[in-house]
């Protein structure tokens, strides 16, 4: 629990460092261990870990996964609801590969669903896969929630997810992984394109 608090410390230092220099972004995705959000005081935690960066909440986003929400999901409804209501903004990490429930899903506090990278690998030569990707944006569309494709590596894929109404994608498509110093650069070419 500690490295967790660490690294949530340092990604919500960061990200308060960017908006300071004047760098526009949505949020900042931090995973979030199962056994932390059991904490009954984990929402305090993230509330004092935001007033001690300056960070604004809703530049937070905590990516919690699928199993162990399922898992535990009366206790983890518990603590979501309560980081929701302080403006934290809540995904569901590598979401299909565990136990997804779809009565769960629907009392969840969740703001988006990041399908997993197991899906996404093999589109478009895979026709289940590409069948259980749409099924999710469209069951997260009719929930009033966002998706995320996950370890997405080329156009087609991308065009696969545009076409089926993904708003977000992450993958090494875009970019491998940055140290913060080089990410100012990814700033740069989003805000002139």
């Amino acid at each position: 629990r500690a490295i967790g608090l660490w690294v949530l410390r340092t990604a919500c230092a960061q990200a308060s460092k960017w908006l300071a220099e004047g760098l526009e972004f949505e949020r900042i995705a931090v995973n979030v261990a199962g056994p932390q959000v059991q904490d009954p005081e984990f929402a305090e935690k993230v509330a004092e870990v935001l007033r001690q960066t300056g960070l604004p909440a809703r530049h937070l986003e905590l990516e919690v996964t699928e199993g162990f929400v399922m898992h535990r999901a009366a206790s983890s409804i518990r603590q979501l609801q309560k980081l929701r209501a302080k403006g934290i903004e809540i995904a569901i990490d590598d979401f299909g590969t565990g136990y997804s429930s779809l009565s769960y899903l629907k009392q969840l506090p969740i703001d988006t669903l990041k399908i997993d990278q197991s899906f996404v690998r093999d589109i478009p030569h895979d026709p289940n896969d590409m069948a259980i990707s749409a099924a999710v944006v469209a069951i997260a569309d009719a929930l009033g929630l966002k998706t995320v494709a996950e370890g997405l590596e080329t156009t087609a894929q991308a065009n696969f997810f545009r076409e089926h109404g993904c708003q977000m994608a992450q993958g090494y498509f875009f970019s491998k992984p940055l140290p913060p110093d080089e990410m100012v650069d990814c700033f740069k070419v989003v805000a002139e394109s």
